[in-house]
């Protein structure tokens, strides 16, 4: 009885856990063929050149240069796992540091290649014209991707198709759904294209400014959340330079602690990110 009472909690916690993650649908549009985690994760931080294979090499290189180095340091194998699985997250940390960076720098720029739209269509040009032109005199950073439309564009690639590739090279939720907007706009026929584009700008500078406040207030949260995780594991560290501190984790009741430690520290990690968290932008049809 004992041992079905506590199966029964422990599955209850388990459900009470998993409902902090919404869940996603497993139906797909058709047409549409979702990319990886990794792939899109690499996309998203601009590196869309870089194979899935570099980033899992390099979490497999952190994992094993920490491994080492601890071990020589403590010469206890439990705290070199621990500190490697730790070391074997940085190269997915830095690429969702840099995907968020990418995304708030785009989230500023996109207002103004609305505008630069918004100007071509009004001054006569066509969508896929004003879109060509972007890749001229756009902001910067969006250039790239706009000039990459055109090739296709030119090449003899339909409209849907071109915009399709130009989601895929943008991977940004606002590119997302300024993109499923013009599609829109172009299949039912919208006649006042102008005005669209010009609710859009004011749209998307309001947002830009209201989520930069909530990111630069939730800042702290992330950041006590990561210092109460590193603490703990810099003071087990120090004391595994000592021979007999060393030791004492070699055994079963060492590494019980040292697993107990890490799941611990993991779940209160994921529960105060998840606290402070802010709503995701959701990327449409990507």
């Amino acid at each position: 009885m004992s041992l079905l009472l506590g199966l029964a909690l422990g599955f209850g916690l388990l459900l009470i856990f998993s409902s902090f993650w919404p869940r996603r649908g497993r139906g797909t549009p058709s047409g549409v063929r979702r990319r990886p985690p990794l792939r899109r994760l690499l996309d998203e931080a601009g590196h869309p050149k870089l194979p899935a294979t570099g980033a899992a090499t390099a979490v497999c290189l952190c994992f094993s240069v920490a491994f080492l180095i601890v071990l020589v340091l403590t010469a206890a194998v439990p705290i070199a796992v621990c500190f490697g699985l730790f070391a074997a997250t940085t190269p997915i940390v830095a690429l969702r540091w840099q995907a968020g960076r990418r995304r708030a720098m785009l989230r500023d720029v996109w207002p103004d290649a609305v505008d630069h739209l918004r100007s071509a269509v009004r001054s006569g040009m066509s969508l896929p014209e004003g879109l060509i032109q972007l890749g001229r005199s756009g902001p910067e950073p969006l250039r790239e991707p706009f000039v990459e439309f055109a090739k296709d564009y030119r090449s003899g690639h339909s409209l849907g198709t071109a915009l399709e590739r130009l989601k895929l090279r943008l991977a940004d939720p606002v590119g997302d759904r300024i993109i499923v907007a013009l599609q829109i706009t172009r299949e039912v026929g919208g006649s006042d294209l102008g005005r669209l584009l010009g609710t859009l700008a004011d749209f998307l500078r309001e947002n830009a400014r209201t989520r930069s406040e909530l990111e630069a207030r939730q800042s702290w949260t992330v950041n006590a959340a990561k210092l109460a995780v590193a603490t703990p594991w810099i003071v087990v560290l120090l004391l595994a330079l000592q021979e007999e501190a060393a030791q004492a984790y070699q055994n079963a009741t060492g590494m019980a602690v040292l697993g107990g430690g890490l799941l611990i520290s993991l779940v209160c990690y994921k529960l105060m990110l998840r606290i402070g968290a802010l709503p995701r932008e959701i990327r449409v049809l990507a």
